[in-house]
């Protein structure tokens, strides 16, 4: 009896030994940020009154929270897999389209060759202007003249990553690019294709070329969104293409950056004005270890039209720590022609007149876990 007690220890040790070392092989984290502000618009909506709100869709940063892990698969292969969850911290609601996981959700193998997933991904659009880009998606953005921008992601899609040194290379497939029907809206436009009767319907594909050297690198990339029957957007045709092509770089400098690009858009549903030029121009500087000064200007030019815009964001951030931060910015939109940009699109229903300038200011902080 006791030599059978002996061998059952045995065995429990070796499974507990295996199991242990097969944990230290996989790894799952949980992460995310919340970031809230309140935010004071002029001259919003038919009266002209100003407006005070707090956002849901972005303050500084969209508030998210995730799951990513990895296990290792011998030989250099690695699983990957990432779901991320975008919310509205001011009511707590979904993001994306009321997606449980609408930012990101994805499965894949990593290895020497780099990284290819499949489901719900951010398109290379959103990568290349990762670092360029100073301001980022803040409610006070280039996004107010496109909101893809901050939205940029292809449903049903297939995806790579591959590093060799300074030079990044990338692509996204997607045979039906948004299964949601939250429009008119970059969050949902109905457009989920996989449809045998039109093999074209709805597809996405991205593809980039970044490279990034110790204080400088430079991005170009071109996301092409299709149409399909009933999508919202006016590309409700397969045959009609929605195409931007990014041009982008930025230096380092003593802790400073500056970045600058051009975003080109040739948008087969808008018939009498398809192609507009984006272009931005943005720094940031540490005043301090804690303080960090951040500025952009960014111009809209719809090509055969008077309809332009201006924007001018300044944001200054106090950092607490690597994981909280407050922050204060100001941003003055000045439209031209008939146009009706709003300052801030971090939620709707902030929108000018046609024609009217506007100014925003707000204030909020953010953590991160």
């Amino acid at each position: 009896m006791k030599l059978h007690f002996a061998k059952l220890g045995t065995i429990a040790a070796a499974i507990l030994c295996a199991q242990s070392a097969s944990a230290q092989t996989s790894s799952v984290q949980l992460y995310g940020l919340i970031d809230t502000a309140v935010e004071h618009l002029s001259n919003t909506g038919a009266t002209g009154k100003g407006s005070t709100r707090m956002p849901g869709l972005t303050a500084s940063l969209p508030s998210r929270w995730g799951l990513r892990g990895t296990e290792d698969l011998g030989g250099g292969l690695k699983t990957t897999f990432v779901l991320e969850s975008g919310f509205s911290p001011d009511t707590g609601v979904l993001n994306q389209g009321a997606r449980l996981f609408g930012r990101q959700a994805f499965v894949g193998v990593s290895g020497a060759y780099g990284t290819l997933t499949a489901g719900r991904h951010h398109t290379m659009l959103f990568w290349s202007l990762f670092d360029s880009d100073v301001i980022g998606p803040h409610a006070q953005s280039m996004a107010n003249f496109d909101s893809y921008i901050p939205n940029a992601r292809a449903d049903n899609s297939i995806s790579y990553l591959g590093k060799l040194n300074a030079l990044t290379v990338g692509a996204t497939y997607s045979l039906g690019r948004d299964a949601v029907n939250a429009g008119p809206s970059p969050a949902g436009t109905n457009c989920a294709g996989e449809n045998a009767a039109d093999a074209s319907a709805c597809r996405e594909w991205s593809a980039m070329v970044k490279y990034d050297a110790p204080s400088w690198g430079m991005a170009f990339a071109i996301d092409e969104l299709r149409g399909g029957a009933g999508a919202y957007g006016g590309l409700n045709r397969s045959s009609m293409k929605d195409r931007r092509t990014v041009l982008n770089g930025y230096a380092k400098l003593a802790g400073s950056k500056i970045g600058a690009g051009l975003i080109r858009r040739d948008n087969d549903a808008v018939v009498a004005t398809p192609r507009s030029d984006l272009w931005y121009l943005g720094a940031s500087h540490p005043l301090t270890p804690q303080v960090t000064l951040y500025a952009q200007w960014v111009h809209y030019d719809l090509k055969g039209s008077a309809n332009d815009g201006d924007l001018m964001i300044v944001r200054g951030t106090y950092a607490f720590s690597k994981r909280t931060a407050v922050y204060a910015s100001v941003a003055r939109a000045n439209n031209k022609g008939a146009a009706a940009f709003a300052v801030s699109t971090a939620q709707v229903g902030g929108n000018p007149l046609a024609g009217t300038d506007q100014t925003g200011i707000a204030l909020g902080i953010r953590h991160s876990f």
